[in-house]
């Protein structure tokens, strides 16, 4: 099924790569109509896959779009899952209460489901539209903003053994992509590199700045090996008192304790700066714990990545447990009505199995509840007590809460 009827003239196809310009159009202006740079939208025409893209047209007029990346996302245990990266969805303000969102995302659930693939994520523009098509918040990141002359940082023994070399970005990118391949199987909710997504990230066009540096990136080596990189921009800021000019992280990735700490002294110490900032970083990054002053650095926690689980039991298999677990939960998915009813999951710290059952249920919650759980940074217990999880059967949700945690906080390692 190629095209279908979504409400009055509104028919719903597979993007073709002849529409593609109008269909992006759309999508721009639904975001407000920012123009972009040549090469910024040539990156993003390269890595729209097509047959997994559908737009929503009033005859010759493209009025919606949505779109799905084919990723694979890390999951507690490290196993890498296959999953529908959800991006580029808008709906044109002129067919808004038309049906048109809901179309889209039931013909891309339907779609998800054909492939085979058990999970769907998103970042959301509004978090109040998706959990009604079952998704629920499952990661969250810190913005931060570090005042570098009242804060200090005491870094770990071997951080003065880490060199540090400045390298051009773009030159750079192989050895980057090696250190983030090497952190993804660490950390649940980081997605692997796809093909054609590293020149994502040294992409620099001068409206994405803020009047800010070109990007700039510092190396980070030990001996032979690299071991940490960071990208990151200069923002200047002069006043009849000197420099208050801010550093502007855009991202950063590190092996270990001292390579960490190596590259944030760094940071610290760039001259004619006094504040760092950087957004969307992990919850429980190592700088926390060396920093002198954790009120002077700014945290601010947001919502980050939605997860929806499209095969409730694939999905559950797919990760591990902290704690053994066995226990039956009574799902309500009335958007994918083939995840509804009640599954024993039972599992620990090296497999799972998930299987459709008549037993008796112990915890009862909607499809929503499980997506915000599944990576292990949302607790079934946090949920249970704001009326979100009901426990049938007394303990059953501070067992499952320890079997669904995880080591290391779940963090969206790059947007898309």
């Amino acid at each position: 099924m190629t095209t279908t009827r979504t409400s009055g003239t509104t028919d719903l196809r597979v993007l073709r790569p002849d529409d593609w310009d109008q269909w992006y159009d759309s999508l721009i202006r639904a975001f407000g109509g920012m123009t972009e740079s040549a090469e910024e939208r040539e990156l993003w025409k390269s890595l729209t896959e097509y047959d997994r893209s559908v737009g929503a047209w009033d005859g010759d007029t493209c009025v919606g779009s949505a779109g799905a990346f084919t990723f694979r996302l890390t999951v507690p245990g490290g196993a890498s899952v296959p999953a529908a990266g959800v991006t580029m969805v808008g709906v044109a303000g002129t067919h808004r209460r038309r049906g048109v969102l809901t179309s889209m995302m039931r013909r891309q659930l339907d779609d998800v489901r054909s492939w085979g693939e058990p999970l769907a994520v998103l970042t959301a523009s509004e978090p109040a539209i998706y959990g009604r098509f079952g998704y629920g918040c499952a990661t969250h990141s810190l913005s931060v903003e570090i005042d570098t002359t009242r804060v200090q940082l005491s870094v770990p023994a071997g951080t003065d053994d880490v060199r540090l070399r400045y390298a051009v970005p773009a030159e750079a990118v192989d050895v980057c992509e090696a250190v983030y391949a090497r952190r993804v199987p660490e950390r649940p909710g980081m997605l692997a590199r796809m093909p054609g997504w590293a020149p994502v990230f040294v992409l620099d066009p001068e409206s994405e700045r803020d009047g800010a540096s070109p990007l700039q990136c510092v190396v980070a080596e030990r001996g032979a090996d690299v071991v940490g990189f960071v990208r990151f921009r200069v923002k200047p800021d002069w006043d009849v008192s000197g420099s208050n000019s801010a550093v502007v992280v855009q991202d950063m990735e590190a092996l270990d304790a001292a390579s960490h700490a190596a590259l944030w002294r760094f940071l610290f110490g760039l001259d004619l700066t006094s504040k760092i900032v950087a957004r969307g970083r992990p919850v429980d990054e190592p700088w926390h714990h060396m920093v002198s002053d954790i009120r002077r650095c700014g945290l601010r926690r947001r919502d980050a990545l939605y997860v929806r689980l499209v095969d409730v039991g694939a999905a559950l298999e797919a990760r591990t447990y902290q704690a053994p677990v066995d226990v039956v939960l009574d799902v309500e998915d009335a958007f994918c009505p083939w995840n509804s009813g009640r599954w024993r999951l039972t599992g620990d710290a090296k497999g799972a199995e998930c299987r459709r059952t008549e037993d008796a249920a112990d915890l009862a919650l909607s499809v929503r509840e499980l997506g915000a759980a599944y990576l292990g940074g949302v607790s079934l217990a946090g949920l249970a007590s704001a009326g979100r999880v009901r426990e049938v059967r007394q303990g059953a949700v501070a067992e499952a809460s320890v079997a669904f945690g995880a080591v290391a906080a779940p963090w969206l390692s790059h947007g898309f």
